[in-house]
């Protein structure tokens, strides 16, 4: 397995780097789909923050980025428990690729109708992110969504050929906003 270690604003010793090398290769062991993945681990700037490092992993699994994010005292442990995000995320992801073969394409999202206003007295843009959307059905967006553990995601329906929006409604279904 080809992972990439980087490390921002300190050094990560090589026994850390060799020791998340060999607990990435034994959290992917049932899943063969991931070559590679990316694992970047940064200190907080502020030192009164109790857990000051971050290690984010990102990896492609079954035509789905998985993304996971755990903060830890130390860079060792912000890795463990990022590592074990990630393997329950992939196993995560495999039980809903194998069910979703084997209960075929019946579910339906609960579509939603209508826009929602917020009233904002200062709007900011302060990032901007740009990707290739590739066509594809709710569920898959629900699936891609979940493993990249956000609350929407935008796509390209498959389905109907127009840019929507699924979202997490708080009762836990999934909202989907389409152009009328």
């Amino acid at each position: 397995m080809d992972v990439n270690l980087q490390s921002k604003d300190f050094q990560l010793p090589d026994r850390l780097a060799e020791s998340a090398i060999e607990k990435m290769s034994r959290a992917t062991r049932f899943f063969g789909g991931v070559t590679s993945a990316d694992i970047e681990v940064t200190r907080a700037k502020n030192p009164r923050v109790s857990d000051p490092f971050t290690a984010e992993i990102t990896s492609r699994a079954a035509g789905q980025t998985v993304r996971v994010e755990a903060n830890g005292f130390t860079p060792e442990s912000a890795i463990d428990a990022a590592i074990e995000k990630f393997e329950a995320r992939l196993h995560r992801l495999k039980e809903r690729l194998i069910d979703r073969t084997r209960k075929g394409t019946d579910k339906h999202l609960n579509l939603a109708r209508g826009g929602v206003e917020e009233e904002t007295s200062d709007p900011r843009i302060v990032r901007v992110k740009q990707f290739v959307m590739k066509p594809m059905t709710p569920e898959e967006a629900a699936l891609q969504m979940d493993m990249l553990g956000h609350g929407f995601f935008f796509f390209q329906n498959a389905e109907s050929d127009l840019p929507s929006v699924l979202y997490r409604r708080r009762d836990g279904s999934f909202g989907l906003i389409e152009p009328a």
